[in-house]
């Protein structure tokens, strides 16, 4: 199957809110989708469809030829940022991505140190999270999202609080994540961001989708 992901015509309000309407995107494994969006168009809602943390009123979608809600409750084997990171505020970086990779009765200590290096952090220190910058909360959210190789990364507004280095830092990332055959979904404000990093490129207004390129 070509598609890695297809959401088909969904819809979703909450009591008298129409926030999705007829919403459908097909996506490829190794492709960046890039969606734009003033908030509250609909964007994170989405998102959370997708991840399994929503239902759809109506509509499906696939992910890996199967159905959410269906087949599977929840998106599995993917990496996702939506709203701030729940980080346990008084343990170090390492450690917060310990106690989440434990959950999965994974314990590699080296492989949490290399990801953290890939996004900047530096895995011997020994700062509590609640001393971080929001700069580096965000480059641990993003370790934390691709820790586990996951092959479809959800990702909203990532480059939230990053410095110009930052942004160029996760810029790169997400680039070898693409050509290592990882499908992102990337929703931003920034139209660098936006032109640089993504193979296709959607509006979101009004709780409706459309393609710009």
């Amino acid at each position: 199957m070509n598609e890695i992901i297809q959401i088909e015509k969904i819809h979703k309000s909450f009591k008298s809110q129409q926030v999705l309407t007829d919403v459908s995107l097909s996506c490829k494994k190794g492709h960046i989708y890039g969606i734009t969006g003033y908030n509250g168009s609909g964007k994170t809602v989405l998102f959370k469809c997708l991840c399994g943390f929503i239902k759809p009123d109506s509509g499906r979608i696939l992910v890996r030829g199967k159905e959410l809600h269906k087949d599977f409750d929840m998106i599995e084997n993917a990496g996702v940022i939506i709203e701030e990171p729940a980080f346990t505020a008084g343990f170090s970086g390492i450690r917060n991505l310990e106690m989440l990779y434990l959950i999965h009765n994974k314990k590699n200590r080296t492989k949490l140190e290399a990801v953290m290096q890939q996004v900047g952090l530096d895995p011997a220190l020994k700062k509590p999270v609640e001393k971080y910058s929001l700069g580096m909360r965000q480059r641990l959210a993003i370790a934390q999202a691709i820790m586990e190789d996951q092959d479809i990364l959800i990702l909203d507004e990532p480059m939230n609080g990053l410095d110009k280095q930052g942004i160029a830092d996760m810029r790169h990332l997400f680039m070898r994540l693409k050509s290592e055959g990882r499908t992102i979904l990337f929703a931003s404000h920034n139209k660098d961001d936006i032109d640089m990093l993504c193979d296709e490129v959607y509006e979101m207004e009004h709780g409706q989708l459309y393609r710009l390129r």
